[in-house]
């Protein structure tokens, strides 16, 4: 059973949690985010933690971004795209077990004194922007990484803000490249 409760966006993703991993689930319901369902989520994170997995979307990442300014040391877990994607249909709801499972083993926390380890010359030399596919990289790298996809800027952040470190960010690097092969 995994310790900490897992904060997800409807109860269609508590369902793909609980085939994936034996865990609590607290469910946002969207992004209104009522004062009562905030104090849960605060009894939550003061008793065993959160892990905030939601959608790969636009509505997801907003809710995620109000949660992690709310429960600063809340670990975030990312399902890659591709992955929780049915039908048209994007959510963690649409993820296989595996890759719920997987997003749940790579859970990273951000870090309070955030380090500048990694510079946008960085994301260029990776072939991780201004370059032809240069999101389908990011997307791979950031599953590899358990930081998940984003824009240029986001990645650049999340890099220095979850605590990659350079040799991981070499290595997953490496072996993307040598997939390309």
């Amino acid at each position: 059973m995994i310790r900490e409760v897992i904060v997800v966006e409807g109860k269609k993703d508590v369902a793909a949690v609980k085939r994936a991993v034996a865990a609590e689930c607290l469910v946002t319901g969207g992004f209104s985010l009522s004062d009562n369902l905030l104090a849960q989520i605060g009894a939550a994170y003061a008793r065993s933690g959160i892990i905030i997995l939601t959608d790969p979307d636009s509505a997801g990442e907003r809710i995620r971004k109000v949660l992690a300014a709310r429960f600063p040391e809340a670990k975030h877990a990312f399902v890659p795209r591709e992955a929780a994607t049915a039908a048209g249909d994007v959510g963690i709801e649409q993820a296989p077990a595996e890759a719920v499972r997987a997003a749940l083993a790579k859970a990273r926390c951000r870090e309070w004194q955030p380090e500048t380890v990694f510079t946008p010359e960085d994301l260029r030399a990776a072939g991780l922007t201004a370059a032809p596919a240069a999101a389908d990289r990011r997307a791979a790298l950031g599953e590899a990484l358990g930081i998940g996809y984003a824009n240029a800027k986001t990645f650049l952040r999340r890099l220095n803000h979850y605590g990659v470190t350079r040799e991981e960010f070499t290595a997953a690097v490496a072996a993307m490249e040598a997939g390309d092969d």
